[in-house]
Protein backbone atom coordinates (compact mmCIF):
# COMPACT_ATOMS: atom_id res chain seq x y z
CA UNK A 1 0.00 0.00 0.00
CA UNK A 2 1.46 3.45 -0.85
CA UNK A 3 0.38 7.06 0.06
CA UNK A 4 0.10 9.81 -2.39
CA UNK A 5 -2.34 12.60 -4.15
CA UNK A 6 -5.05 12.55 -6.61
CA UNK A 7 -5.46 15.43 -8.92
CA UNK A 8 -6.55 19.06 -7.61
CA UNK A 9 -8.97 21.36 -9.20
CA UNK A 10 -9.79 24.90 -8.47
CA UNK A 11 -13.10 26.41 -8.70
CA UNK A 12 -11.66 29.72 -8.82
CA UNK A 13 -9.79 29.34 -12.10
CA UNK A 14 -11.84 29.97 -15.40
CA UNK A 15 -14.34 26.91 -16.96
CA UNK A 16 -12.35 26.34 -19.58
CA UNK A 17 -9.28 25.52 -17.30
CA UNK A 18 -11.06 23.73 -14.78
CA UNK A 19 -13.31 21.64 -16.99
CA UNK A 20 -10.40 19.55 -18.57
CA UNK A 21 -8.72 18.97 -14.84
CA UNK A 22 -12.25 17.49 -13.92
CA UNK A 23 -12.80 15.50 -16.99
CA UNK A 24 -9.43 13.89 -16.54
CA UNK A 25 -9.65 12.95 -12.89
CA UNK A 26 -13.34 11.86 -12.87
CA UNK A 27 -12.47 9.33 -16.19
CA UNK A 28 -8.96 7.97 -14.77
CA UNK A 29 -10.00 7.65 -10.84
CA UNK A 30 -12.77 9.39 -9.99
CA UNK A 31 -12.17 11.18 -6.94
CA UNK A 32 -10.55 14.74 -7.36
CA UNK A 33 -9.42 17.26 -4.52
CA UNK A 34 -11.08 21.05 -4.94
CA UNK A 35 -9.93 24.12 -3.52
CA UNK A 36 -11.50 27.30 -4.23
CA UNK A 37 -14.78 25.96 -2.87
CA UNK A 38 -17.68 27.21 -0.89
CA UNK A 39 -17.06 26.09 2.75
CA UNK A 40 -14.36 28.03 4.67
CA UNK A 41 -11.53 27.21 6.41
CA UNK A 42 -13.19 28.55 9.76
CA UNK A 43 -16.23 26.34 8.80
CA UNK A 44 -14.77 22.77 8.62
CA UNK A 45 -12.51 23.83 11.91
CA UNK A 46 -15.90 24.22 13.52
CA UNK A 47 -16.78 21.32 12.28
CA UNK A 48 -13.93 19.20 13.18
CA UNK A 49 -14.45 21.29 17.24
CA UNK A 50 -18.30 19.76 17.36
CA UNK A 51 -18.04 16.22 16.30
CA UNK A 52 -15.81 14.91 19.47
CA UNK A 53 -17.39 17.05 21.58
CA UNK A 54 -21.15 15.24 20.92
CA UNK A 55 -19.27 11.42 20.71
CA UNK A 56 -17.57 11.83 24.00
CA UNK A 57 -20.75 12.41 25.33
CA UNK A 58 -22.07 9.24 28.00
CA UNK A 59 -23.64 6.50 25.82
CA UNK A 60 -26.81 6.26 27.54
CA UNK A 61 -26.94 10.33 26.32
CA UNK A 62 -25.98 8.92 22.87
CA UNK A 63 -28.78 6.10 22.75
CA UNK A 64 -31.66 8.82 23.33
CA UNK A 65 -31.64 9.80 19.82
CA UNK A 66 -30.52 6.16 18.62
CA UNK A 67 -31.69 5.72 14.62
CA UNK A 68 -34.37 3.09 13.81
CA UNK A 69 -35.72 1.24 10.64
CA UNK A 70 -38.46 3.95 9.96
CA UNK A 71 -36.62 6.66 10.34
CA UNK A 72 -33.40 7.90 8.02
CA UNK A 73 -32.30 9.73 11.06
CA UNK A 74 -30.36 9.79 14.28
CA UNK A 75 -27.29 8.40 16.33
CA UNK A 76 -25.63 5.35 14.71
CA UNK A 77 -23.78 3.00 18.06
CA UNK A 78 -20.18 1.80 16.95
CA UNK A 79 -20.08 -1.27 15.14
CA UNK A 80 -23.87 -1.44 14.86
CA UNK A 81 -24.23 -0.87 10.72
CA UNK A 82 -23.05 -4.49 9.07
CA UNK A 83 -21.45 -4.62 5.59
CA UNK A 84 -23.89 -8.01 5.18
CA UNK A 85 -20.86 -9.50 3.72
CA UNK A 86 -19.88 -13.11 4.63
CA UNK A 87 -16.47 -12.69 6.03
CA UNK A 88 -16.32 -9.20 6.82
CA UNK A 89 -16.72 -7.89 10.31
CA UNK A 90 -19.58 -4.86 11.65
CA UNK A 91 -17.53 -0.99 10.38
CA UNK A 92 -15.80 0.16 13.27
CA UNK A 93 -17.67 3.78 13.95
CA UNK A 94 -19.98 5.01 15.35
CA UNK A 95 -21.99 8.16 13.58
CA UNK A 96 -25.28 10.67 13.23
CA UNK A 97 -26.84 10.44 10.33
CA UNK A 98 -28.80 14.02 9.08
CA UNK A 99 -30.85 14.17 5.95
CA UNK A 100 -32.37 17.02 3.60
CA UNK A 101 -34.24 18.91 6.10
CA UNK A 102 -37.90 18.69 5.19
CA UNK A 103 -40.79 19.85 7.52
CA UNK A 104 -43.19 16.77 8.32
CA UNK A 105 -46.65 18.40 6.22
CA UNK A 106 -44.18 18.48 3.32
CA UNK A 107 -46.33 16.94 0.28
CA UNK A 108 -43.05 14.69 -1.17
CA UNK A 109 -42.87 12.72 2.99
CA UNK A 110 -46.37 11.02 1.74
CA UNK A 111 -44.38 10.04 -1.80
CA UNK A 112 -41.19 8.97 -0.21
CA UNK A 113 -40.96 8.07 3.16
CA UNK A 114 -36.87 9.28 3.69
CA UNK A 115 -38.20 12.62 3.88
CA UNK A 116 -38.84 14.44 7.08
CA UNK A 117 -37.09 16.47 9.45
CA UNK A 118 -34.05 15.91 11.17
CA UNK A 119 -33.70 14.98 15.05
CA UNK A 120 -31.26 17.17 16.11
CA UNK A 121 -29.05 16.11 19.19
CA UNK A 122 -29.51 18.69 22.18
CA UNK A 123 -25.63 18.38 22.80
CA UNK A 124 -22.88 20.09 22.16
CA UNK A 125 -25.75 23.53 21.61
CA UNK A 126 -24.13 24.21 18.19
CA UNK A 127 -23.79 21.29 16.40
CA UNK A 128 -26.93 22.13 14.67
CA UNK A 129 -26.65 25.63 13.81
CA UNK A 130 -22.75 24.80 12.49
CA UNK A 131 -23.84 21.79 10.60
CA UNK A 132 -26.65 23.63 9.12
CA UNK A 133 -24.50 26.50 7.91
CA UNK A 134 -22.03 23.43 6.13
CA UNK A 135 -24.70 21.83 4.62
CA UNK A 136 -25.65 24.89 2.76
CA UNK A 137 -21.79 25.89 1.61
CA UNK A 138 -21.87 22.40 0.38
CA UNK A 139 -24.74 22.72 -1.31
CA UNK A 140 -23.70 25.22 -2.91
CA UNK A 141 -20.09 23.69 -4.47
CA UNK A 142 -22.29 21.00 -5.31
CA UNK A 143 -24.53 22.65 -7.38
CA UNK A 144 -21.10 24.11 -9.42
CA UNK A 145 -19.86 20.69 -9.77
CA UNK A 146 -22.99 19.34 -11.24
CA UNK A 147 -23.03 22.17 -13.48
CA UNK A 148 -19.06 21.71 -14.91
CA UNK A 149 -20.42 17.54 -14.76
CA UNK A 150 -23.35 18.65 -17.12
CA UNK A 151 -20.73 20.81 -19.75
CA UNK A 152 -18.53 17.96 -19.96
CA UNK A 153 -21.01 15.19 -20.95
CA UNK A 154 -22.53 17.58 -23.03
CA UNK A 155 -26.13 18.03 -21.04
CA UNK A 156 -28.07 21.11 -20.51
CA UNK A 157 -27.02 22.48 -16.27
CA UNK A 158 -30.69 23.83 -15.87
CA UNK A 159 -32.18 20.07 -16.28
CA UNK A 160 -29.37 18.71 -14.76
CA UNK A 161 -29.71 20.32 -11.72
CA UNK A 162 -33.70 20.24 -11.84
CA UNK A 163 -32.96 16.48 -10.90
CA UNK A 164 -31.57 17.45 -7.61
CA UNK A 165 -34.73 19.58 -6.08
CA UNK A 166 -35.74 18.48 -3.33
CA UNK A 167 -32.83 15.85 -3.18
CA UNK A 168 -32.23 12.57 -0.97
CA UNK A 169 -28.79 14.42 0.10
CA UNK A 170 -27.53 13.47 3.09
CA UNK A 171 -24.55 13.22 5.79
CA UNK A 172 -23.31 11.23 8.27
CA UNK A 173 -21.26 12.56 11.18
CA UNK A 174 -18.21 10.13 12.29
CA UNK A 175 -15.94 8.93 14.59
CA UNK A 176 -13.72 6.05 14.27
CA UNK A 177 -11.89 5.07 17.49
CA UNK A 178 -8.27 4.69 17.06
CA UNK A 179 -8.08 0.55 15.89
CA UNK A 180 -5.31 -1.65 17.04
CA UNK A 181 -3.00 -2.64 14.54
CA UNK A 182 -3.69 -6.22 15.31
CA UNK A 183 -7.74 -6.13 14.83
CA UNK A 184 -8.59 -7.04 11.51
CA UNK A 185 -11.57 -5.06 9.82
CA UNK A 186 -12.17 -1.87 8.96
CA UNK A 187 -13.20 1.46 9.85
CA UNK A 188 -15.86 1.44 6.88
CA UNK A 189 -15.41 -1.81 4.83
CA UNK A 190 -14.02 -1.55 1.23
CA UNK A 191 -17.38 -0.36 -1.36
CA UNK A 192 -18.36 1.65 -3.74
CA UNK A 193 -20.85 5.04 -2.90
CA UNK A 194 -24.42 4.48 -4.49
CA UNK A 195 -25.01 8.66 -4.67
CA UNK A 196 -24.21 11.03 -7.15
CA UNK A 197 -21.62 13.00 -5.78
CA UNK A 198 -19.42 12.86 -2.44
CA UNK A 199 -18.09 15.71 -0.78
CA UNK A 200 -15.32 14.98 2.31
CA UNK A 201 -12.91 16.57 4.64
CA UNK A 202 -10.85 14.00 5.76
CA UNK A 203 -9.59 13.85 8.62
CA UNK A 204 -5.48 14.98 9.00
CA UNK A 205 -4.88 11.80 11.30
CA UNK A 206 -5.58 9.91 7.46
CA UNK A 207 -7.01 6.39 7.18
CA UNK A 208 -8.89 7.51 3.68
CA UNK A 209 -7.65 4.46 0.87
CA UNK A 210 -8.64 4.24 -2.57
CA UNK A 211 -8.14 1.51 -5.13
CA UNK A 212 -7.78 2.29 -8.36
CA UNK A 213 -9.94 0.05 -11.19
CA UNK A 214 -7.92 -3.21 -12.39
CA UNK A 215 -5.26 -2.51 -9.67
CA UNK A 216 -4.58 -4.52 -6.63
CA UNK A 217 -2.72 -1.84 -4.52
CA UNK A 218 -4.53 0.71 -2.03
CA UNK A 219 -3.69 4.23 -2.01
CA UNK A 220 -3.76 6.22 1.45
CA UNK A 221 -5.62 10.08 0.40
CA UNK A 222 -3.28 12.54 1.47
CA UNK A 223 -5.51 15.63 1.37
CA UNK A 224 -4.38 19.44 3.15
CA UNK A 225 -6.84 20.66 6.08
CA UNK A 226 -8.66 22.97 3.99
CA UNK A 227 -9.12 20.51 0.83
CA UNK A 228 -12.41 18.93 -0.25
CA UNK A 229 -12.22 15.82 -1.45
CA UNK A 230 -15.24 14.55 -4.25
CA UNK A 231 -15.51 11.51 -5.49
CA UNK A 232 -17.63 9.87 -8.11
CA UNK A 233 -20.98 8.19 -7.10
CA UNK A 234 -22.84 4.81 -9.12
CA UNK A 235 -25.88 7.19 -9.63
CA UNK A 236 -23.17 9.68 -11.57
CA UNK A 237 -21.30 6.34 -13.31
CA UNK A 238 -24.94 5.23 -14.37
CA UNK A 239 -25.51 8.88 -16.23
CA UNK A 240 -22.01 9.27 -18.22
CA UNK A 241 -22.94 5.48 -19.20
CA UNK A 242 -19.81 4.33 -17.38
CA UNK A 243 -17.68 7.73 -18.40
CA UNK A 244 -16.94 8.65 -15.04
CA UNK A 245 -15.71 5.60 -12.61
CA UNK A 246 -17.36 5.15 -9.12
CA UNK A 247 -13.74 4.10 -7.14
CA UNK A 248 -13.86 1.54 -4.39
CA UNK A 249 -12.67 3.04 -1.44
CA UNK A 250 -12.08 2.22 2.17
CA UNK A 251 -11.42 4.05 5.59
CA UNK A 252 -8.58 1.92 7.99
CA UNK A 253 -7.93 4.15 11.18
CA UNK A 254 -4.35 3.17 12.23
CA UNK A 255 -2.86 6.35 13.23
CA UNK A 256 -3.31 5.61 17.13
CA UNK A 257 -5.98 8.37 17.15
CA UNK A 258 -9.58 9.29 17.27
CA UNK A 259 -11.22 10.13 13.90
CA UNK A 260 -13.35 12.36 12.53
CA UNK A 261 -15.06 13.01 9.13
CA UNK A 262 -18.61 14.19 8.28
CA UNK A 263 -19.11 13.23 4.02
CA UNK A 264 -21.73 14.81 2.40
CA UNK A 265 -23.27 12.68 -0.16
CA UNK A 266 -25.03 14.30 -2.99
CA UNK A 267 -28.52 12.22 -4.20
CA UNK A 268 -31.04 13.10 -6.46
CA UNK A 269 -35.12 13.56 -5.74
CA UNK A 270 -36.55 10.49 -5.38
CA UNK A 271 -39.01 10.36 -8.07
CA UNK A 272 -35.34 10.71 -10.49
CA UNK A 273 -35.01 7.47 -12.49
CA UNK A 274 -31.15 7.14 -13.64
CA UNK A 275 -29.99 6.20 -16.73
CA UNK A 276 -27.61 6.93 -19.46
CA UNK A 277 -27.87 10.48 -20.91
CA UNK A 278 -25.21 9.68 -23.09
CA UNK A 279 -23.71 6.54 -25.27
CA UNK A 280 -22.44 4.05 -23.07
CA UNK A 281 -19.10 2.82 -22.87
CA UNK A 282 -18.36 -0.37 -24.57
CA UNK A 283 -19.70 -3.32 -21.88
CA UNK A 284 -21.55 -0.84 -19.89
CA UNK A 285 -25.03 -2.41 -19.47
CA UNK A 286 -27.04 -1.72 -16.12
CA UNK A 287 -30.84 -1.38 -15.70
CA UNK A 288 -32.35 1.99 -14.77
CA UNK A 289 -32.51 3.21 -11.07
CA UNK A 290 -35.10 4.49 -9.51
CA UNK A 291 -33.47 6.66 -6.94
CA UNK A 292 -36.24 6.57 -3.98
CA UNK A 293 -36.16 3.06 -4.07
CA UNK A 294 -32.46 2.32 -4.08
CA UNK A 295 -31.97 4.82 -1.57
CA UNK A 296 -34.38 3.08 0.81
CA UNK A 297 -32.72 -0.02 -0.66
CA UNK A 298 -29.64 0.40 1.12
CA UNK A 299 -30.75 2.14 4.00
CA UNK A 300 -32.98 -1.18 4.92
CA UNK A 301 -29.62 -3.16 3.98
CA UNK A 302 -27.72 -1.65 6.68
CA UNK A 303 -29.40 -3.66 9.36
CA UNK A 304 -27.53 -6.64 11.13
CA UNK A 305 -29.30 -9.66 9.06
CA UNK A 306 -30.69 -7.73 6.57
CA UNK A 307 -30.04 -9.12 3.36
CA UNK A 308 -30.29 -7.48 -0.07
CA UNK A 309 -33.33 -8.00 -2.04
CA UNK A 310 -33.21 -9.01 -6.04
CA UNK A 311 -33.79 -5.05 -7.08
CA UNK A 312 -31.19 -5.75 -10.21
CA UNK A 313 -29.98 -2.41 -9.60
CA UNK A 314 -26.67 -3.64 -9.79
CA UNK A 315 -25.23 -0.84 -6.90
CA UNK A 316 -22.31 -0.42 -5.03
CA UNK A 317 -20.63 -3.72 -6.07
CA UNK A 318 -17.49 -4.75 -6.12
CA UNK A 319 -15.94 -6.77 -9.17
CA UNK A 320 -12.76 -7.35 -8.45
Amino acid sequence: MSKGSIPTIDLRDPDHVTIPRLDNALTEIGFVMVQGHSVSARLVQEMRQQLPRYFAQPLQEKLKDRIEPDNYRGYIPLGFFSPNVDGVSTDQYEGYKLHEETPADDPICAMCDLYGPNRWPNNPSQLEPVTREFWQACNTTGRKLLTLIATILGLNSDRFLACFDQPLTNMTLLHYPAQPANLEGFGIHPHKDTDALTLLFPDPVGGLWLRRHGQSDWLEIAASPETMVVNIGDLLEHWSGGYFVSTPHKVVNLSGHARYSFPFFIVPRHDVVVEPLIPCQPHFRRAPVPVGAVSREVWRTNWPEAQPDDTGFDLGTLND
